[in-house]
């Protein structure tokens, strides 16, 4: 009466957990260094609500990325000097990456107590 599935129709039911969009700017290195073209304000993606700090950069091997700069206020303008990694704000579209607080030009995020190691700070004693 009925007929067994076929590959194909099994694989159109099947639901797979979509994949981490991966910085390929990076090539496949951990870190990079760029010079701060324009530092710009961006609004996230449809159920947020805020405004992110990003930075147009170019990198040392003469491409342009965006980046997203973690933990509020901080001192960057033109031909600033930064370092970055990979995975940038989830809800900010077409930034892969990350600025790296208290390396290179970006200060720490002085008034921080908690999750120092994200924004750069040393233990208070």
């Amino acid at each position: 009466m009925f007929n067994n599935p076929t590959q194909s129709t099994l694989s159109k039911h099947r639901f797979f957990k979509k994949p981490y969009k991966i910085a390929r700017i990076m090539r496949n290195k951990p870190h990079n260094e760029g010079t701060v073209v324009r530092v710009r304000i961006t609004a996230p993606r449809k159920p947020n609500s805020a405004r992110r700090k990003t930075l147009k950069l170019r990198l040392n091997i003469k491409l342009i990325s965006i980046s997203y700069v973690p933990g509020g206020s901080h001192n960057l303008k033109k031909f600033s000097k930064v370092l970055i990694r990979g995975k940038g704000a989830r809800d900010l579209p077409g930034v892969y990456t990350t600025a790296i607080r208290n390396k290179k030009d970006l200060e720490p995020a002085s008034y921080r107590t908690r999750r120092r190691s994200i924004y750069g700070i040393q233990k208070i004693k």
